[in-house]
Protein backbone atom coordinates (compact mmCIF):
# COMPACT_ATOMS: atom_id res chain seq x y z
CA UNK A 1 0.00 0.00 0.00
CA UNK A 2 1.77 2.69 -1.34
CA UNK A 3 -0.46 6.19 -1.11
CA UNK A 4 2.41 8.94 -2.19
CA UNK A 5 1.41 11.23 0.87
CA UNK A 6 3.81 11.98 3.32
CA UNK A 7 3.24 10.99 6.72
CA UNK A 8 4.84 13.79 8.80
CA UNK A 9 4.11 17.13 8.27
CA UNK A 10 7.51 17.88 7.89
CA UNK A 11 9.22 17.59 4.57
CA UNK A 12 12.34 14.99 5.34
CA UNK A 13 10.73 12.70 7.73
CA UNK A 14 12.02 12.54 11.28
CA UNK A 15 12.85 9.88 11.37
CA UNK A 16 14.27 6.63 8.75
CA UNK A 17 13.11 2.80 8.88
CA UNK A 18 15.18 0.57 6.86
CA UNK A 19 12.82 -1.52 4.54
CA UNK A 20 14.72 -4.41 6.12
CA UNK A 21 12.83 -3.45 9.48
CA UNK A 22 10.53 -5.86 11.48
CA UNK A 23 7.63 -3.35 13.44
CA UNK A 24 4.89 -4.14 15.81
CA UNK A 25 1.73 -2.44 15.98
CA UNK A 26 0.68 -2.73 19.77
CA UNK A 27 -3.31 -2.00 19.74
CA UNK A 28 -4.82 -1.94 22.82
CA UNK A 29 -7.33 -4.68 22.97
CA UNK A 30 -8.22 -6.99 26.15
CA UNK A 31 -7.02 -9.99 23.70
CA UNK A 32 -3.56 -9.22 25.39
CA UNK A 33 -4.52 -9.96 28.70
CA UNK A 34 -2.12 -12.73 29.62
CA UNK A 35 -0.98 -13.13 26.78
CA UNK A 36 2.67 -13.13 27.48
CA UNK A 37 3.30 -11.52 23.81
CA UNK A 38 5.73 -8.76 25.56
CA UNK A 39 8.64 -10.71 24.93
CA UNK A 40 8.33 -11.18 21.50
CA UNK A 41 6.43 -7.15 21.05
CA UNK A 42 10.27 -5.82 22.71
CA UNK A 43 12.56 -8.27 20.25
CA UNK A 44 10.50 -6.08 17.21
CA UNK A 45 12.98 -3.13 15.87
CA UNK A 46 10.52 -0.66 15.82
CA UNK A 47 7.23 -0.40 18.00
CA UNK A 48 4.34 1.65 17.81
CA UNK A 49 1.68 1.99 20.19
CA UNK A 50 -1.60 3.66 20.37
CA UNK A 51 -3.04 6.42 22.81
CA UNK A 52 -0.87 6.37 25.84
CA UNK A 53 -2.04 3.10 26.84
CA UNK A 54 0.11 1.86 30.08
CA UNK A 55 3.00 -0.50 30.37
CA UNK A 56 3.92 -0.28 33.58
CA UNK A 57 3.31 -3.21 35.59
CA UNK A 58 1.84 -5.24 31.85
CA UNK A 59 5.77 -5.41 30.07
CA UNK A 60 4.84 -9.51 30.52
CA UNK A 61 1.70 -9.21 28.03
CA UNK A 62 2.60 -5.98 25.97
CA UNK A 63 6.21 -4.91 26.56
CA UNK A 64 7.92 -2.15 27.10
CA UNK A 65 9.85 -0.87 24.59
CA UNK A 66 7.79 2.19 22.41
CA UNK A 67 9.39 4.04 19.34
CA UNK A 68 6.02 5.50 18.57
CA UNK A 69 2.60 6.72 20.53
CA UNK A 70 -0.01 8.28 19.56
CA UNK A 71 -2.21 10.89 21.75
CA UNK A 72 -5.72 11.93 20.97
CA UNK A 73 -7.25 14.86 22.04
CA UNK A 74 -10.07 12.19 23.07
CA UNK A 75 -7.46 10.51 25.63
CA UNK A 76 -6.03 13.93 26.68
CA UNK A 77 -9.98 15.06 27.82
CA UNK A 78 -10.91 11.81 29.29
CA UNK A 79 -7.63 11.18 31.56
CA UNK A 80 -6.05 14.57 31.81
CA UNK A 81 -9.20 16.94 31.82
CA UNK A 82 -7.50 18.26 28.14
CA UNK A 83 -4.44 19.71 30.25
CA UNK A 84 -6.81 22.92 31.58
CA UNK A 85 -6.03 22.26 35.01
CA UNK A 86 -2.49 20.17 36.55
CA UNK A 87 -0.27 19.35 33.57
CA UNK A 88 2.36 17.47 35.63
CA UNK A 89 0.30 14.10 35.67
CA UNK A 90 0.64 14.11 32.34
CA UNK A 91 4.07 14.37 32.01
CA UNK A 92 4.70 11.77 34.63
CA UNK A 93 2.73 9.66 33.31
CA UNK A 94 4.94 9.53 29.60
CA UNK A 95 8.24 9.18 31.19
CA UNK A 96 8.05 5.82 30.60
CA UNK A 97 7.95 6.31 26.83
CA UNK A 98 11.55 7.92 26.87
CA UNK A 99 12.49 9.29 23.91
CA UNK A 100 9.84 7.88 21.72
CA UNK A 101 8.02 9.81 18.59
CA UNK A 102 4.17 10.85 20.44
CA UNK A 103 2.47 11.43 17.38
CA UNK A 104 -0.42 13.78 17.21
CA UNK A 105 -3.00 15.32 14.71
CA UNK A 106 -2.89 18.69 15.25
CA UNK A 107 -4.16 19.56 11.80
CA UNK A 108 -6.86 16.49 11.37
CA UNK A 109 -9.24 18.63 12.78
CA UNK A 110 -9.33 22.26 13.58
CA UNK A 111 -11.02 20.99 16.74
CA UNK A 112 -7.82 19.01 17.48
CA UNK A 113 -5.51 22.07 17.29
CA UNK A 114 -5.97 23.62 20.68
CA UNK A 115 -5.04 20.85 22.52
CA UNK A 116 -2.59 18.92 20.88
CA UNK A 117 -0.59 22.60 21.01
CA UNK A 118 -1.15 22.35 24.58
CA UNK A 119 0.40 18.69 24.81
CA UNK A 120 3.33 19.98 22.91
CA UNK A 121 4.08 22.93 25.31
CA UNK A 122 3.64 21.00 28.15
CA UNK A 123 6.13 18.27 27.31
CA UNK A 124 8.59 21.21 26.25
CA UNK A 125 7.89 22.92 29.46
CA UNK A 126 8.50 19.65 31.32
CA UNK A 127 11.85 19.01 29.57
CA UNK A 128 10.37 15.72 28.41
CA UNK A 129 12.37 13.22 26.00
CA UNK A 130 9.44 12.79 23.98
CA UNK A 131 9.62 14.04 20.64
CA UNK A 132 6.37 15.78 19.17
CA UNK A 133 4.90 14.94 15.57
CA UNK A 134 2.28 15.55 13.68
CA UNK A 135 0.41 13.93 11.19
CA UNK A 136 -0.08 15.34 7.58
CA UNK A 137 -4.05 15.95 6.90
CA UNK A 138 -3.49 14.69 3.74
CA UNK A 139 -2.40 11.31 4.73
CA UNK A 140 -5.72 10.73 6.61
CA UNK A 141 -7.84 11.94 3.75
CA UNK A 142 -6.15 9.34 1.36
CA UNK A 143 -5.68 6.26 4.07
CA UNK A 144 -9.71 6.97 4.04
CA UNK A 145 -10.46 6.85 0.82
CA UNK A 146 -7.94 3.74 0.50
CA UNK A 147 -9.80 1.86 3.24
CA UNK A 148 -13.37 2.92 1.92
CA UNK A 149 -12.19 1.07 -1.19
CA UNK A 150 -11.35 -2.12 0.93
CA UNK A 151 -14.64 -2.45 2.59
CA UNK A 152 -14.11 0.31 5.64
CA UNK A 153 -17.15 2.39 5.79
CA UNK A 154 -15.99 4.55 8.67
CA UNK A 155 -15.54 8.19 7.95
CA UNK A 156 -13.03 8.79 10.89
CA UNK A 157 -10.69 6.35 11.02
CA UNK A 158 -9.19 4.39 14.54
CA UNK A 159 -5.87 5.91 15.71
CA UNK A 160 -4.97 2.06 15.84
CA UNK A 161 -5.69 2.12 11.96
CA UNK A 162 -3.53 5.04 11.12
CA UNK A 163 -0.76 3.71 13.04
CA UNK A 164 -1.75 0.65 10.92
CA UNK A 165 -1.43 2.02 7.99
CA UNK A 166 1.54 3.90 8.48
CA UNK A 167 3.28 0.86 9.41
CA UNK A 168 3.00 -0.85 6.17
CA UNK A 169 3.99 2.31 3.80
CA UNK A 170 7.39 2.48 6.67
CA UNK A 171 8.10 -1.17 7.54
CA UNK A 172 9.01 -4.00 5.41
CA UNK A 173 7.32 -6.65 8.12
CA UNK A 174 4.36 -5.67 10.19
CA UNK A 175 3.65 -7.87 13.30
CA UNK A 176 -0.13 -6.97 14.69
CA UNK A 177 -1.16 -7.72 18.61
CA UNK A 178 -4.13 -5.88 20.32
CA UNK A 179 -6.33 -5.92 17.58
CA UNK A 180 -9.34 -8.79 18.07
CA UNK A 181 -12.73 -7.68 16.61
CA UNK A 182 -14.73 -10.28 18.76
CA UNK A 183 -16.10 -10.09 22.35
CA UNK A 184 -14.39 -13.38 23.56
CA UNK A 185 -11.12 -14.81 23.29
CA UNK A 186 -10.03 -18.34 20.84
CA UNK A 187 -11.19 -20.06 24.13
CA UNK A 188 -14.87 -18.83 24.34
CA UNK A 189 -13.82 -16.55 26.86
CA UNK A 190 -15.43 -13.00 27.61
CA UNK A 191 -12.92 -10.17 26.99
CA UNK A 192 -12.93 -6.30 27.75
CA UNK A 193 -12.17 -3.74 25.31
CA UNK A 194 -9.30 -2.56 26.67
CA UNK A 195 -6.07 -4.67 28.50
CA UNK A 196 -5.80 -2.00 30.97
CA UNK A 197 -10.03 -2.06 31.99
CA UNK A 198 -12.73 -3.83 32.99
CA UNK A 199 -14.85 -2.35 30.07
CA UNK A 200 -17.36 -4.45 27.40
CA UNK A 201 -16.26 -4.25 23.90
CA UNK A 202 -18.21 -1.12 22.05
CA UNK A 203 -19.92 -1.34 18.81
CA UNK A 204 -17.65 1.37 17.32
CA UNK A 205 -14.89 2.64 14.19
CA UNK A 206 -13.03 -0.33 15.79
CA UNK A 207 -15.25 -3.25 14.37
CA UNK A 208 -13.66 -5.14 11.72
CA UNK A 209 -15.73 -5.74 8.48
CA UNK A 210 -16.37 -9.03 7.91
Amino acid sequence: MKLLIAFFIYQTEPFKLPLSKLCAVVGNGGILTNSSCGEEIDQADFVFRCNLAPIVGRGDDVGLKTDLVTATPSIMSIKYQSLNFRRKPFWESTKVYGKAFILLPAFSYLSNTGIVFKVSYTLEDFGSKLQPIYLNPSYIVNITQFWKSVGVSETRLSSGLIVLSAALELCDEVWLYGFWPFSKNMEGMKIFNHYYDNVPPKQSAHVMPG
